[in-house]
């Protein structure tokens, strides 16, 4: 079986079972890239990201460049001499001689069926959409976004009530192995590249702290959607009295004929524009997660209170 000398770019936790995959596998890593650190927490001290502190605990060769546009950076690239590049969730644009910097190119995990949700959040908008299906597709990156030839593709029916968390860890742990499968095709020559469809393309643009707010008018099983696609990050919230409350998990209640936003009974079930939802489990803010009974207990919000 053929060692490849790899470079290895990511960032935050998804990244983190396709680098201890490659970690474990006969392949030697020459670098990883990582974004550099930043402030976190409430004192806001610089915060290593999860793949720069696995990689340090391996005594990899880390490089936290701030961009990879300059000249001296790229050669610096260049100059691990590797084979090929894996990159997963990294979050820096890679220039033309990045892409170009191996001798394979740069080989990209993405967690979604492509051509479908190409870009920044493609996980949040797979359960937003309430797509049953989705996985993770191993591609040749090249300049566009998203755009490049599918090598390894594994599918993934979506449980109905899992969450954006739950779905990323899934996909996550899907990747490592098919980096691996991939690598091992890719020096045996017999990958095959397939061209990405042209029609089903859809983008996953970033998610906006606007579209976090609910609005009861939209159907009861939009909301619920939305809630399981922003949950844990970034939350779907709904105010009252001033305060953003985040919605953790619900479920489907009996239908009300009341206006959109009316709370319908005293265990916080809301009507929406069509249908109506039973807030399972909330949190305040600067509080945890906790039960709606229980926050009532202490912060009621009577029935027939109409939210925003």
């Amino acid at each position: 079986m053929t060692s490849l000398k790899v470079i290895f770019m990511g960032t935050p936790e998804f990244a983190l079972p396709t680098l201890k995959a490659l970690v474990k596998s006969q392949h030697t890593i020459m670098a990883v890239y990582t974004q550099p650190p930043r402030p976190a927490g409430r004192g806001q001290k610089e915060r290593a990201s999860p793949v720069h502190a696995y990689a340090l605990s391996e005594n990899l060769s880390v490089h936290t460049p701030a961009s990879l546009k300059d000249a001296e950076t790229q050669q610096r690239f260049h100059d691990h001499k590797a084979d090929v590049a894996i990159v997963a969730a990294y979050g820096l644009l890679l220039p033309q001689a990045i892409l170009e910097g191996t001798r394979i190119g740069c080989i990209n995990v993405h967690p979604s069926l492509l051509p479908r949700w190409r870009g920044a959040a493609p996980i949040q908008r797979t359960v937003m959409a309430g797509d049953k299906e989705t996985g993770v597709v191993i591609m040749q990156m090249d300049a566009g976004l998203d755009t490049g030839d599918m090598l390894l593709t594994k599918r993934f029916t979506i449980p109905d009530e899992m969450n954006a968390g739950q779905l990323h860890n899934t996909l996550a742990e899907m990747a490592g192995p098919m980096v691996i499968e991939t690598l091992e095709e890719l020096t045996g020559g017999h990958i095959l590249r397939v061209k990405q469809p042209e029609t089903g393309i859809t983008y996953a643009k970033k998610i906006t702290k606007e579209e976090c707010r609910i609005d009861w008018k939209e159907s009861a099983v939009a909301i619920h959607n939305k809630i399981r696609g922003l949950n844990p990050h970034p939350g779907a919230y709904f105010v009252y009295k001033g305060e953003a409350i985040k919605i953790l998990n619900t479920n489907s209640a009996p239908r009300s004929l009341q206006a959109p936003g009316t709370v319908i009974d005293g265990h916080l079930s809301i009507a929406c524009g069509a249908g109506a939802l039973s807030l399972l489990e909330v949190q305040r803010p600067g509080k945890k997660p906790m039960p709606a009974g229980e926050m009532l207990k202490g912060y009621p919000i009577p029935a027939g209170t109409i939210l925003e």
